[in-house]
């Protein structure tokens, strides 16, 4: 079986009412691929309940994970995102991926995680209409399609859009 990723590092946050998709075919398909995720919310080892009450450990704490040692981050939307985007932690750490050029994927309300880090200036991207406006507030480029890929960034709309979303990870961690 091939892995294209195997050597990769890719940090997936979690928190509650995550949406349960989003979560869970991005890290199955990147361990599929090769790659080891690890899961980080706002505490190592809790858990968290998805908007449709699927439960996700996770693996470590966002306090305690550095950009350094991650080739990658996939934000999932639900409701979690405009928790987690209050933390300036996670602000930092998104700051911090983009600042070295590596992988920033959100799908859905993920987005607004990579908004509040101030990162989506000039940026193509989509992501849920509901935070169209959000994004266009943002400075970025809203395309209304199943996945944008622009440079080390990858966005999507919703959970029927994740096949094209793990794609356009795929070609980022793979470049």
């Amino acid at each position: 079986m091939s892995t294209p990723l195997h050597g990769k590092r890719v940090l997936v946050l979690a928190g509650d009412i995550y949406e349960d998709l989003e979560l869970w075919y991005p890290k199955l398909r990147l361990i599929e691929a090769g790659a080891e995720v690890v899961v980080a919310g706002p505490e190592a080892g809790a858990t968290y309940q998805g908007k449709n009450g699927y439960p996700c450990v996770s693996d470590a704490a966002i306090a305690d994970v550095a950009a350094a040692a991650f080739d990658g981050l996939v934000v999932p939307g639900g409701f979690m995102p405009d928790k987690l985007r209050r933390d300036t932690r996670v602000l930092q750490l998104v700051r911090d991926f983009n600042a070295a050029g590596k992988l920033i994927a959100a799908v859905c309300h993920g987005g607004w995680i990579p908004i509040s880090a101030g990162v989506y200036d000039g940026v193509r991207v989509t992501g849920s209409p509901g935070i169209k406006d959000d994004l266009v507030n943002a400075g970025a480029r809203w395309e209304d399609a199943p996945v944008v890929v622009d440079r080390h960034f990858v966005s999507s709309r919703k959970p029927d859009d994740l096949p094209d979303f793990c794609r356009g990870i795929l070609e980022v961690l793979s470049a």
